[in-house]
Order: structure tokens, then sequence, then C-alpha cells
């Protein structure tokens, strides 16, 4: 099982490389998003072991805490997170326009992209919390705060967090019909809920739902932009 991480990561870099090549009109998001998501395979270490010691590429997690494996898995769900919402609803993006930029909610644009960075750290510094919990409550503070911010990307962020889950549940199903030990051996279920759903810890579930929910949101969130009908969506309506 030393190369199982590794294909597991690869696996989603494949599904990554192919919503690129399948659809351009949303490949700058996927750049941006996955380039931004990246770093955060350097907080192995925080997982390792209190969640769970996976064997990886040169034994890297057992001798460091980090590994390469973390980066790639990083890039990819970064990417595909932030674009599944427009993979599957025909919308595209436009500029908020100056004006709206000036209403109340938007003092805090710059701080809502950081609550999940500052809700993190407190829990981890202060809280006797596997830090599974730490980045599940962090992420759904930045999606929250994300949603005051943005209301009007209510869809996108409630839809974005489904469909990540559903790709998260694919994904892990699959390892589990391959390598039906891989889990039971290498994940702390001593500090986890117990709770598992198709064998699966629901700690994972609750990251992918809570990790497509904000990070759908960043892109737009981030570049003042606002999702619009296509005609495709606008002529279905009508017709309705």
């Amino acid at each position: 099982m030393q190369f199982v991480w590794f294909i597991l990561s690869f696996i989603l870099l494949l599904i990554w490389t192919m919503i690129y090549f399948l659809a351009p009109l949303v490949r700058k998001e996927m750049i941006n998003t996955s380039l931004w998501t990246m770093p955060l395979g350097l907080s192995e270490p925080l997982f390792v072991p209190g969640y769970w010691n996976p064997p990886s590429l040169f034994n890297l997690t057992q001798k460091t805490g980090f590994d390469i494996e973390s980066i790639l898995f990083s890039f990819a769900i970064g990417g595909i997170g932030s674009v599944l919402y427009r993979i599957f609803i025909p919308v595209s993006l436009k500029p908020v326009r100056e004006f709206e930029k000036l209403k109340p909610r938007h003092k805090i644009h710059r701080y809502t992209l950081a609550i999940p960075i500052w809700v993190f750290l407190l829990l981890a510094l202060f809280m006797n919390l596997n830090h599974i919990y730490c980045s599940v409550i962090a992420l759904f503070s930045g999606a929250i705060s994300a949603l005051y911010c943005r209301p009007d990307l209510k869809g996108k962020i409630f839809i974005g967090g489904i469909l990540f889950t559903g790709l998260y549940f694919i994904y892990f199903a699959s390892l589990k019909w391959v390598y039906p030990e891989y889990i039971e051996k290498f994940w702390n279920f001593s500090n986890l809920s117990g709770i598992l759903l198709y064998g699966i810890p629901i700690e994972e579930f609750l990251f992918a739902f809570t990790f497509g929910m904000f990070w759908s949101s960043i892109f737009e969130h981030l570049y003042w932009l606002k999702l619009i009908k296509t005609i495709n969506q606008i002529n279905k309506q009508d017709r309705l």
C-alpha cells in the first residue's frame, strides 16, 4: 500500500486535467484557486498522526510529516472545488458594479476571506480538538461569512458544497472498493467520532462539504465577480 496515497492524489489530478481541457471557460478560475490551495498541503504535519498516518513516497510522511501527495491533493481539490458549480449549472461571470461594492456588508470583504485562518488558529491553539474538526469549523465559518458578504452567491455556496461532497464520496468509495482495509489501517479512529458512512469516517464528508462551500465562492469573492444566467438557462425558465 506504499503508493496508494500517491495514486489517489494522481487520480484527482487527472480529474482536474480532464475538467481543465473539457471546460475552457473555467480554466482561469481553476489555475488561480489551485495555486492558492496548493500551499495548504504543507499543513499535513498537523494531521499526522493525530488524524491519519498514510504511507507515502520515500516515506516522507513518517520521516518529516510532509509529503508530495498532499501538495498534489491540495492543488487538485482547489481547482475542482471552485468550478464544480459552473460545470453543472450554466452561468457566466460578470464584474460587480462599483456602487455595489460600497454596500456596508462589503466593508468586511477582505476580512471575510481570512476568517478560516483565524478560526483555525484559535481553535488549534486554545481548544483540545483534533485538527480535522478545527478545519471543518474554520471552513464553515468562512462559508457563512462569505454568505453574509455575498448573499448573491448563496446558491453556488450550498450547491458547491453538495457537489464536492458527492465527488468526494465517489472518490472514497472507490478507495474502499479497491483497497478495503486502507482506511481501517491508516486513519486514527481513536481520535475521531467513530461515525462511518460506507466505512468512511464522517469527518471526511464534513471536510468535503465545508471545503466545497467556502472554496466554491472564493474566486468570485476575491475578484469581485457575480454570476449571471446564460441564454440557455433563461430560455429554459421561459419555457417553464
